[in-house]
């Protein structure tokens, strides 16, 4: 987990509680997780912390800068922590696995976007959406387990 997280949590007179260490701990797990999956992370410890809690935990660490959301999807927020890298997300439209890219791999196309456009570009943002290398292979109605297809 972040070492100085709880003083920077502290130092924007935030208190230290239990839900929130729990929530920091299950972003960190997840790596990459909505508030529904993240919820059911922090349940497995404490089953008493409900999605209301979640989301109010996650506005706090990330008003400390401890973790920071991208939009993936067409649904809520996914949340990872800020000391990772900054990256790109690769995002399979067939099996939903999320994976990271380094952000510099965007460098050439960051920068032609911002001297043909004057464009700023918040690359901690984007996602990309295809198949990722185990599904592409496979057919359009491919389902996992069926070995008939």
């Amino acid at each position: 987990m972040t070492d100085d997280w709880d003083r920077r949590l502290r130092d924007h007179g935030y208190r230290i509680t239990p839900q929130r260490q729990l929530v920091l701990e299950a972003v960190e797990t997840l790596r990459h997780g909505t508030p529904e999956a993240i919820l059911i992370e922090v349940q497995r410890t404490a089953t008493g912390v409900n999605l209301s809690t979640v989301y109010r935990t996650l506005e706090v660490l990330e008003d400390v800068g401890l973790v920071t959301h991208a939009h993936i999807g067409h649904g809520a927020p996914t949340y990872h922590a800020v000391d990772e890298h900054v990256h790109i997300h690769l995002v399979c439209d067939r099996c939903a696995k999320v994976s990271s890219v380094d952000s510099e791999i965007a460098e050439p196309f960051v920068a032609r976007l911002h001297s043909d456009h004057g464009f700023e570009t918040d690359i901690a943002h984007v996602s990309i959406h295809g198949l990722c290398a185990d599904c592409a292979g496979k057919p359009k109605d491919y389902l996992e387990g069926d070995d008939e297809l």
